[in-house]
Parts: structure tokens; C-alpha cells; sequence
């Protein structure tokens, strides 16, 4: 009986002794007081003593203390352009240029029990049949309690690609047409 009683005692104190020497010796929350309550002066202490770590300093770039960037605006994409004008008529739920992603909230007609909602996700800036993937999601309600939502490919994916491949195309175009220079072999460049 004591011989079992010693081996759980030796089990205990070795177990309590490999947990207080992976915590450094020190019980965790012991040093609570010496750190801020609010959180961001804690992350600001914490990077000052290179506790922390940033991801490609977002936080100053963020606040603007970066050293410049690369500014890009969605309105010199002709794909995004095109798809926000060719949905405009649907809510935005979320368009994030820089992730390369718009959705649109649940649409329907005043009458109808089906509503749609459309993912729009930029694979490439080029215009061509591949460059978007689109998602139309339906959902049926007959009452409220009882919705089914699914994912169809069909005439509404196809008429909505079309139309703003299209669209997109247009916009390069006029974009091309407006930054025309015709060449001038004197050097002298005239503008059309």
C-alpha cells in the first residue's frame, strides 16, 4: 500500500515539476499585472519588447506609415467595372476588389417566391471566357419557415458572363481609344 501511494505521489510531483518548468517556472497569469488591460497598448508593448510579429507591416499600412504602396483602383479594371454595372440592380452584400470577389444579397421580384444571389470571383484581369467564375444560388421559399436554396448552372450563369465580357470589352475599347496617339515620324505626336 505505501509502495502504491509512493508511486503516485512521484507521478504527481513529477508531473507538477515538468509543467512549472515548461512555464518557465512561473504559473501562468502570474504576471498579469505587469502588462496594460487594454489590448492595444498591450500589442504595442508587445512589439517593442519583438514579442509580436506583423504580417508584411499591415498595421502601418493601414495607418498610412508605410513607405508608399501600390495603389491599385478598381476603376481601371474593365472586368470589374463591367460586373458592378451589369448588377447594379441586385444589393452588394460584399465587393472586395483586392480579393477579387463580389456578392450580392438574396434578390427576388416583389411577387415572386425565388430569390437569387450572385458570386462573382475575378480569376484574371484579362477579358475572356475564363477570367470570372460566377455562382447563382436560388433560393425557394413557399412560406417562411420552409426555404431550399441550391446552385444551378443554367441560362442566368451564361447570360450574365456574356453580358459582362461585353461590357468589358467596350470599356477597353474605350479606354484604348482615348490614350491613341498616332505616330508622327517628325517626332511631333498629335492626339486624336
Amino acid at each position: 500500500m505505501i509502495n502504491n501511494l509512493t508511486k503516485k505521489l512521484t507521478v504527481f510531483l513529477s508531473g507538477t515539476l515538468l509543467f512549472l518548468n515548461s512555464c518557465g517556472g512561473k504559473l501562468p497569469g502570474a504576471d498579469a499585472k505587469k502588462y496594460p488591460p487594454d489590448p492595444k497598448l498591450r500589442v504595442k508593448k508587445n512589439l517593442e519588447e519583438g514579442r509580436g510579429f506583423r504580417l508584411d507591416n499591415t498595421i502601418d499600412k493601414i495607418r498610412g506609415n508605410g513607405r508608399g504602396g501600390n495603389f491599385e483602383f478598381a476603376s481601371s479594371n474593365e472586368l470589374w467595372r463591367a460586373t458592378l454595372d451589369i448588377i447594379d440592380f441586385m444589393p452588394l452584400t460584399s465587393a472586395n476588389y483586392s480579393g477579387g470577389i463580389i456578392i450580392t444579397d438574396w434578390y427576388s421580384s416583389n411577387d415572386s417566391e425565388e430569390s437569387i444571389k450572385v458570386i462573382v470571383r475575378f480569376l484574371t484581369n484579362e477579358i475572356r471566357s475564363d477570367a470570372i467564375d460566377i455562382n447563382v444560388f436560388y433560393k425557394n421559399c413557399r412560406s417562411e419557415m420552409s426555404c431550399k436554396v441550391s446552385q444551378k448552372d443554367g441560362v442566368l450563369k451564361n447570360e450574365l458572363r456574356s453580358e459582362i465580357l461585353k461590357q468589358a470589352a467596350i470599356y477597353q475599347k474605350q479606354n484604348k481609344d482615348k490614350n491613341f496617339k498616332e505616330y508622327n515620324p517628325s517626332g511631333n505626336q498629335k492626339q486624336n
